[in-house]
């Protein structure tokens, strides 16, 4: 739902919503997906600043490949103790792949508002989300709809 809706906006790099979501319904208590949500949009903001200051000295083929295995190190160290931290550093990993793979020049200023608003649209659609998996009201109603639908019978 999070891709069709960022679909309908004409989010240019939808894909970065459902991300987002996902990320922020995986707290198993709507208090740990409050804390993610906030989380992933203030490390995404703070990785904004990040990616600002390192794009200028990756101005070659090594010094990105060495900056992703950094950034890929530090993100792995990183996300089991500290979620938000983590985030710091999976937004300039994203912005350099996301613009390595694009064909021709691509305005890295361009990419990151691109990144932050996607974050921040899909962390809230996630917390929306979470809100419905950890209300009991939410899930007796879904429950109740699910049950009147009759399973097809498959033919052989």
């Amino acid at each position: 739902m999070s891709l069709a809706l960022a679909g309908m906006l004409g989010l240019e790099k939808a894909y970065w919503v459902p991300v987002s979501c996902l990320a922020v319904m995986q707290g198993v208590t709507l208090q740990a997906s409050w804390s993610r949500n906030v989380h992933r949009i203030v490390g995404t903001v703070l990785g904004m600043g990040l990616t600002w200051l390192l794009l200028p000295f990756l101005t070659n083929s090594w010094a990105i490949a060495l900056a992703v295995t950094l950034l890929t190190l530090l993100i792995e160290t990183a996300v089991v103790r500290h979620y938000a931290f983590a985030a710091i550093f999976i937004t300039p990993l994203t912005i350099l792949l996301a613009e390595s793979s694009s064909p021709g020049p691509v305005s890295s200023a361009m990419l990151m508002q691109t990144r932050l608003i996607d974050t921040v649209v899909g962390a809230l659609i996630g917390l929306v989300g979470a809100v419905c998996l950890h209300n009991r009201k939410v899930r007796r109603i879904a429950e109740r709809g699910l049950a009147t639908i009759k399973p097809r019978r498959s033919r052989r």
